[in-house]
């Protein structure tokens, strides 16, 4: 039996897999290794964290650059280039919406800030940031992708051939053989699909009924639509097949909300999508 290990982090339960061990490599050291680098992400990207790069950086003034590690540096650059690709579909300045929802805390000594323009953030090259505007960030929406793809990292780094990291749905499979891949159905939690088998690679899935939270007698998706800007409570659900998690994460969402128009965003990335609407899936790109 292959070797699986599971902690509570990232707002969802991560479950390692080891499938393959590299001769003399130790299983203890590969869990540690991996879930450490989940945590680390935890830790810089929360929200919920008052100390995390993310609170620093909506805490700052504009014009004030903010020192963060590499890694938050890294979620950003991805971030603000899947929202300048779609256009503002995927858009990690929802931070407002979900504050005013009660889904996330706001740690400014003010409070909430009207909607923020993604485009007056910008990446400096000494791995800091700097807002020149007001805005409110969450990285929730594509931060569990890249930590999934660290943990993996760390798992081959620490001489795991084969294995699979799943954190609530965001899963990343590799070594030398092909996994099957399955989705749940939305409207049916218990019966999933077959979708294919895939090697070296990852999916994420997204959806209004998949992650709910229940604020002032309200069941909440943790899903905005940054146009409406209301929460997506459609039923449907949508997942993204990539080569890397941090892209399939945030390119859910942009399924999820507009197939069509997130097209191009797809086949930049060369990510394939697949959308459950009620019992039936379909092939969205």
């Amino acid at each position: 039996m292959n070797p699986r290990r599971a902690r509570p982090l990232l707002g969802t339960l991560v479950e390692i897999t080891l499938s393959e061990l590299a001769p003399r490599s130790d299983a203890g050291c590969a869990f540690e290794a991996a879930f450490g680098a989940a945590e680390r992400v935890h830790r810089l990207m929360s929200a919920h964290d008052a100390a995390s790069d993310v609170s620093r950086i909506n805490r700052a003034h504009p014009g004030q650059a903010v020192a963060v590690d590499p890694w938050t540096h890294r979620v950003l650059e991805v971030a603000l280039e899947v929202a300048r690709i779609t256009r503002g579909l995927f858009d990690p300045c929802v931070a407002p919406l979900l504050q005013q929802a009660g889904l996330l805390p706001d740690f400014a000594d003010k409070p909430a800030l009207p909607w923020g323009d993604y485009r007056a953030l910008q990446l400096l090259g000494d791995n800091s940031v700097r807002k020149l505007a007001p805005l409110q960030l969450t990285l929730d929406g594509i931060a569990k992708g890249f930590a999934v793809d660290r943990a993996t990292e760390a798992l081959q780094a620490a001489g795991v051939a084969a294995g699979a990291v799943n954190a609530g749905g965001d899963l990343r499979v590799f070594g030398r053989e092909a996994q099957p891949i399955h989705l749940r159905h939305p409207s049916c939690p218990g019966r999933f699909s077959f979708i294919g088998r895939v090697r070296d690679a990852a999916i994420a899935t997204s959806g209004g009924c998949l992650s709910r939270k229940a604020v002032a007698g309200q069941e909440l998706p943790h899903i905005f639509d940054p146009r409406a800007k209301r929460a997506f409570t459609d039923t449907r659900s949508a997942s993204v097949l990539s080569r890397e998690c941090v892209l399939a994460d945030a390119l859910a969402k942009t399924v999820l909300l507009d197939a069509a128009r997130a097209r191009h965003a797809l086949a930049r990335y060369r990510a394939r999508a697949f959308v459950f609407e009620g019992d039936a899936m379909r092939r969205a790109a």
